[in-house]
């Protein structure tokens, strides 16, 4: 049977928010199960099997199935050849972590990370000035700066894996950059008004997506929709994580490898159990087309 609003949303919702405590506990227990020495080798590895998942989802016509293996495509990606490599680096160059009573804060390589926030401007003003996206974002942007009629914007290509995957990349980029800048003492701290401030603002914004996501009845689109739905809610998490409030059991997944397992089962029944589904759905050219 064709899955009915609001379990389309709430179906994506989860989705996308189990990758994130995943992903975390993932990269922790490759390090702690192989050791430095060979987590990196891993880490190149993890890195190819995301780009041989979105060259899969690239080459396949069905929309729902794209949409899932950019989504993991760029998850792998990011863990792999992203945030292991300035793990790499922050190792090498003797990095320490952030320290409050005796106690990690911040890891090593999380502090090298904002040295990337160049690098980010650089992709954002080709995302501005460069090309017309389906992005809801750059399109108001641009036409409120009026950016559209001054240069002549190239459109981008609708490759739902490809969309998917940038999406998922940028996003966690761009959240990473807020959080650390804002934990950082020379600009703000984890306990300065901005910091409260940006805790709040984004459970309201995602609580706002959120019901709008509750709306949408293609399970595809919804899942790309939950993406920044899910990670701009992620850093409401992290910061109440980071002031203690509650225990980021992802962060020690060996101590409660029960919970990270079960979260993992959920993933993966939801995931294959959309799949399926999704072969009884009727074609997109069937239904509606929501414009993203």
């Amino acid at each position: 049977m064709k899955m009915k609003k609001p379990f389309v949303g709430i179906s994506a919702f989860i989705i996308v928010l189990l990758t994130m405590p995943l992903g975390h506990a993932a990269m922790i227990l490759m390090e702690k199960g192989l050791g430095l020495e060979n987590v990196y080798f891993a880490a190149v590895l993890l890195g190819c099997i995301g780009t041989g998942l979105l060259l899969a989802g690239m080459s396949i016509s069905r929309e729902l199935p794209a949409t899932l293996l950019g989504m993991f495509s760029a998850l792998f990606v990011w863990a792999g050849w992203i945030e292991f490599a300035f793990s790499y680096y922050a190792n090498r160059t003797g990095v320490q972590s952030l320290m409050e009573n005796g106690e990690i804060v911040t890891k090593a390589e999380y502090l090298i990370m904002p040295s990337s926030l160049g690098f980010f401007a650089v992709v954002m003003l080709y995302y501005l000035f460069g090309v017309r996206t389906g992005c809801r974002f750059f399109l108001w942007l641009q036409r409120t700066l009026k950016i559209d009629r001054a240069f002549e914007l190239a459109r981008s290509s609708r490759n739902t894996a490809m969309v998917t995957f940038m999406e998922f990349i940028l996003l966690l980029w761009a959240f990473y950059m807020v959080l650390l800048l804002a934990y950082d003492q020379n600009f703000a701290g984890d306990r300065h008004p901005l910091t409260y401030f940006i805790a709040f603002a984004s459970a309201l914004w995602s609580l706002i997506l959120f019901a709008k996501l509750m709306k949408i009845t293609r399970l595809a689109y919804a899942i790309r929709y939950a993406i920044p739905t899910v990670i701009i809610f992620w850093n409401f998490v992290e910061i109440l994580g980071r002031w203690n409030v509650f225990t980021e059991i992802w962060i020690e997944p060996s101590n409660y490898l029960l919970e990270i397992v079960l979260m993992a089962v959920v993933l993966l029944a939801l995931t294959l159990s959309v799949l399926f589904g999704e072969k009884t759905v009727p074609e997109a050219g069937q239904e509606q087309v929501v414009k993203e």
